[in-house]
């Protein structure tokens, strides 16, 4: 995916920026980006961090606005809408970090095999029933490919052996991951 280290500094000034404006109530700017790599369309996941421990993340598998774009709503989103989590704080702002990560375009696979631990993410999806682990998930946790395509049908609500199932469709995808420093 190629984005330069000055791309993936913008992308995480651009999130930092527009949780930082969400939180103070003001208005969030509108940014300009000069290169075609954060103007091409992009699926992008924002993802935060308490202390190292999940605080929030939203994304968007498909490319469906500038990537610049996906990442200021991805962290908003990841901000203050993750069900999961209460809406973040200010006096947490100084304890979150972020990671953003870039998708590339979903590979639907029909062998298994071909899922390489630590560089594929998974997408798995079963009629109304679909989940999305990254590819950094399975390094956190030392999964093995089995376990993460088990995780994934969890995450998807779905029993862990239904990516056996002739119905659930198996996607791979690989991701440019962007660490705040």
């Amino acid at each position: 995916m190629g984005l330069t280290e000055e791309e993936k500094r913008t992308l995480i000034d651009i999130a930092k920026t527009t949780i930082d404006c969400r939180i103070a109530g003001r208005s969030i700017p509108e940014f300009r980006v000069d290169t075609e790599a954060l103007k091409e369309k992009r699926g992008a996941f924002v993802t935060l961090k308490k202390h190292g421990h999940l605080r929030g993340c939203i994304g968007y598998i498909d490319a469906k606005k500038p990537l610049y774009k996906t990442v200021e709503q991805m962290a908003v989103a990841a901000a203050f809408n993750d069900p999961r989590f209460p809406p973040l704080k200010r006096d947490e702002l100084n304890h979150v970090t972020i990671e953003i990560s870039v998708l590339s375009p979903l590979k639907e696979i029909k062998d298994i095999n071909e899922i390489e631990v630590g560089v594929h993410g998974i997408y798995i999806v079963k009629g109304f029933h679909s989940g999305l682990l990254l590819p950094q998930v399975a390094r956190e946790y030392k999964w093995d490919a089995m376990t993460f395509l088990e995780e994934t049908c969890c995450k998807a609500g779905l029993h862990p052996g239904a990516w056996k199932d002739k119905d659930t469709a198996i996607y791979i995808f690989s991701a440019d991951i962007i660490n705040q420093h």
